[in-house]
């Protein structure tokens, strides 16, 4: 059996431990400095209170002092914590890492160099890692449909371990894989990870569809926006399939879970959906992340990254300016704070192309 550490007591590092704990294996949940309420009731109750659940006898709770004891003889490192707290984790952990170590990364995002060029989070978890003991730490992350409370609850999940090295890659499967937690892997790291960062983001704009009938007055109408909602999922496909290509990804890898299985999960709810809903309804995006208590929003945060990565990589002639006008639209909302006026008519490659391609792929 394994001993397995998770640096973030929120509520995803927390129920991967459900799935751990039933394999057998000794999970540690270490606090980070805004965690400690978390772990206080932990330590106190048993009960996670973001999830509502009790935690299996085999996790104990630590508070981020007791990092360094809780990683002495771990097999396994889980980060937690959000997008925005990825770059501290990374300087939490890199002095207390050893050879052989797993480090698997949870959180979902990206980061851009200042031309634009993208990079995946896993990347900036290992970069503070002296580069000798880099190559010998084995690098995963986790994609794919995973909604905490329902991984918490034992409910039936498909998810993608996904790095470079298959060997590492079997040896989590095996550590987590149970009767209900599925487990595939997958060897393209950056179609993966990108797949998973870029949905948090179209999910988002999902979001939009609800606004607009909450707008027009029309909330309880039989007619929904099921046509406005599927158009932009198609879309959203579209372009997580292109960003994964710009990146040198597999151009299968959007088509299941890591990309169109997790959009569908993502924009059913969430507060990523439910920023899009209020902007949906005439708000500007600070007041609608104003009116829900300024959360969290991975979305918001990585539409940032990739809207203002777009204008430095259409500047270079690396894409054209036609290319992903949905992200452009979600970044002009989101960055720029301009009103919804979603552009329809340049989704498919463009509305007037279709009298002489016949179709849209």
């Amino acid at each position: 059996m394994s001993t397995v550490v998770v640096l973030g007591s929120g509520v995803m590092g927390s129920a991967l431990a459900v799935p751990l704990a039933d394999n057998g294996h000794s999970v540690r949940l270490v606090g980070t400095h805004l965690d400690r309420e978390i772990i206080e009731a932990i330590r106190r109750t048993r009960v996670h209170p973001g999830l509502g659940r009790e935690l299996p006898p085999a996790v104990r709770a630590f508070a981020l002092d007791e990092l360094e004891a809780a990683l002495e003889d771990a097999d396994i490192v889980l980060s937690g914590v959000n997008s925005s707290g990825v770059r501290w984790a990374a300087e939490r952990l890199a002095p207390l890492l050893r050879p052989g170590q797993l480090v698997v990364a949870i959180a979902k995002g990206v980061v851009a160099d200042d031309d634009g060029s993208l990079h995946m989070l896993p990347e900036v978890l290992a970069e503070p890692v002296d580069e000798d003991l880099r190559a010998r730490v084995g690098w995963a992350a986790i994609v794919g449909p995973s909604i905490a409370g329902e991984v918490a609850a034992r409910r039936e999940s498909c998810v993608v371990f996904c790095g470079d090295d298959q060997a590492v890659l079997d040896r989590l499967a095996a550590a987590f894989r149970t009767g209900w937690y599925h487990v595939w892997t997958s060897t393209d790291f950056v179609g993966c990870e990108i797949s998973a960062a870029a949905k948090n983001s179209y999910a988002l704009g999902i979001g939009f569809a609800d606004g607009e009938l909450e707008r027009r007055g029309e909330s309880d109408s039989p007619d929904r926006a099921h046509n406005y909602k599927a158009a932009l999922f198609a879309q959203s496909t579209a372009e997580i399939r292109a960003w994964v290509a710009l990146l040198g990804g597999q151009p299968e890898t959007p088509l299941g879970l890591p990309g169109v299985g997790d959009l569908y999960v993502t924009s059913t709810g969430g507060r990523n959906v439910r920023v899009g809903h209020l902007i949906g309804t005439g708000l500007r995006f600070t007041e609608a992340a104003a009116s829900l208590g300024n959360p969290t929003l991975e979305g918001a945060a990585a539409i940032k990254v990739f809207g203002t990565a777009l204008g430095k990589l259409t500047e270079r002639g690396v894409v054209d300016a036609d290319d992903f006008p949905l992200m452009r639209h979600l970044y002009e909302v989101v960055a720029l704070e301009r009103p919804l006026a979603v552009p329809w008519s340049r989704f498919f490659g463009g509305e007037s192309a279709t009298a002489t391609r016949g179709a849209v792929a």
